[in-house]
């Protein structure tokens, strides 16, 4: 038996032994609960770091797959696989999950191995719909991942987490029906092509998609489209974001910001411009007007916020639309600095999250106004407050300059935009990112200690060893990514790659005859 015909599966349900093992932990052993969830994340961490070590570069076809017949009569099937980009997003899942647990380990007392539980499945979720290949395979991870981050933010949220959990739950619901009937509406003309029959296998759609009309793919795309533009959010789908981040947990606004969202933008890459590229690029003007926008408001949103994590939450939508733009410039360098900008994201603003989860555990506030001097009383928490922000902004040597600084080369030289001025404009958000983000932390960490305060006169203790240790270890990453990206930027080069190449087909009139997987055709 080779483990890497497995090894996906094995990290897709490790997270699912560990809740098992929960269910028959006694409740009040919190110490127990703790260790085991947080035992079982890192392992599948350890499980992510063998496929991305694994992992052929040069390969462009999709690696470690299974395939396993689960509805024979709708051609339905478990297949998983993955490529480049699919990998970095698991490492990121898995590399965030353990750090959202250590980071916040006494932040819940209340239902504490519930909330474990609940965690370890958003996890299993969140790493299914990266690697699954067959879409209604993706459709139930997709819908399944809801339901955990549903509980964590309706039972262990702020005051007002019932409708923050509701919102959420109800706007990303719509969307995805909206894509179940696109999905059903696909294999449905697969089944009309000569020899033809229903499938929801991605591969095989991927070639059936050379066949669709132009008005069909309109219509599905936007089915596509829109259940990926809320789960971004992209604007004006985004009012559902902020709720969600400032009524959610610690926990659960790190991994919502670090990966969740990102599920929108995989969807763009993985779905919509592969399986309706006509239609992707009759909407490219769209998209890409959207996304500015949003880079723009969130920015200014984020600017004028009183909540630190309401303005943490609305530069989200901010440094997303960055990631939208990359994908429709379709150029090698929007793509590419579109991927890693997800990862980017997912590191900065979830250690931003952490840090004002860190604050908020021992002040009860996250008012901006109440704070000042906080670096006189928690130097060290100043010092990684300070190198994250930093990373927001997109300073040079910190990852955020990298991807930022590939979508803006991409979008200056995009032919599909046919403007600088989407990349002129885009340029703005990256200065109204560091006036909001600065401003912010002056207000917070200098000046003198805000008489009046809830901490006033009383002294704050500075960050633990465990909550330095959970910072540390994504500052290395952030310093890694920004000083050295081909790590991790070679491992989705064929991804830009033939997407770009898909696309610059379909604009000549073209379209390739797809082999097993037309995404990554054999060069």
């Amino acid at each position: 038996m080779n483990f890497d015909d497995y090894a996906l599966s094995a990290t897709i349900f490790a997270p699912l032994l560990g809740v098992l093992i929960l269910l028959f932990t006694p409740q009040g052993n919190a110490r127990a609960i703790k260790i085991i969830g947080f035992v079982f994340s890192v392992f599948v961490f350890v499980l992510s770091l063998y496929l991305f070590f694994r992992f052929d570069s040069e390969n462009p076809s999709f690696q470690f797959q299974q395939y396993t017949v689960w509805i024979s009569g709708l051609n339905i099937g478990y297949y998983v696989g993955i490529d480049g980009m699919a990998l970095l997003l698991i490492v990121l899942t898995a590399f965030l999950t353990p750090l959202a647990l250590l980071g916040t380990w006494n932040s819940v007392e209340h239902r504490l191995k519930e909330y474990t539980m609940m965690v370890l499945l958003l996890e299993l979720g969140m790493v299914g719909v990266f690697a699954a290949l067959d879409l209604f395979l993706f459709y139930v991870f997709w819908e399944a991942m809801l339901i955990p981050m549903y509980f964590i933010i309706g039972i262990w949220g702020g005051q007002d987490r019932v409708y923050a959990a509701v919102k959420f739950f109800l706007y990303t619901l719509f969307g995805s029906l909206l894509m179940l009937i696109a999905i059903l509406g696909l294999g449905f003309f697969a089944s009309t092509l000569q020899d033809g029959k229903f499938t929801t296998n991605l591969t095989t759609l991927y070639a059936v998609a050379q066949h669709l009309p132009l008005n069909l793919q309109l219509w599905m795309f936007s089915a596509f489209a829109l259940s990926f533009a809320i789960k971004v959010p992209l604007f004006p789908l985004h009012t559902w974001l902020p709720d969600a981040h400032v009524q959610a947990p610690t926990a659960g606004s790190v991994i919502l910001a670090g990966v969740l969202l990102k599920m929108g933008t995989y969807g763009f890459l993985r779905f919509c411009l592969p399986l309706f590229p006509e239609a992707s690029l009759r909407l490219i003007p769209v998209l890409s007007v959207l996304a500015v926008i949003g880079i723009i408001y969130g920015a200014l949103v984020a600017m004028v916020q009183t909540d630190i994590k309401k303005l943490v939450a609305y530069s989200s939508v901010s440094h997303l639309g960055f990631v939208v733009l990359g994908i429709f410039s379709m150029t090698e360098e929007g793509i590419q600095g579109a991927i890693i900008q997800m990862v980017n994201h997912g590191l900065s603003t979830g250690a931003l999250f952490l840090l004002v989860g860190m604050i908020y555990d021992r002040t009860h506030t996250r008012a901006i106004s109440d704070f000042g001097g906080v670096a006189k009383l928690m130097p060290v928490y100043a010092v990684f407050f300070l190198i994250i922000s930093l990373s927001s902004i997109g300073l040079p040597g910190l990852n955020g300059f990298v991807g930022e600084f590939l979508v803006l080369v991409g979008a200056f030289k995009s032919a599909f935009l046919g403007s600088y001025a989407y990349a002129a404009f885009a340029g703005v958000g990256v200065i109204l990112s560091a006036v909001y983000m600065l401003w912010m932390y002056q207000r917070v960490m200098l000046g003198p200690v805000r008489e009046g305060s809830l901490y006033g006169g009383h002294k704050l203790s500075d960050i633990s060893a465990r909550e330095i240790t959970a910072l540390g270890v994504i500052v290395v990453f952030v310093v890694w990514i920004g000083v050295y990206p081909g790590t991790f930027l070679k491992k989705s080069a064929w991804t830009a790659k033939t997407v770009v190449t898909l696309m610059e087909n379909v604009q000549r009139g073209f379209q390739p005859r797809y082999a097993e997987r037309a995404l990554h055709e054999d060069k």
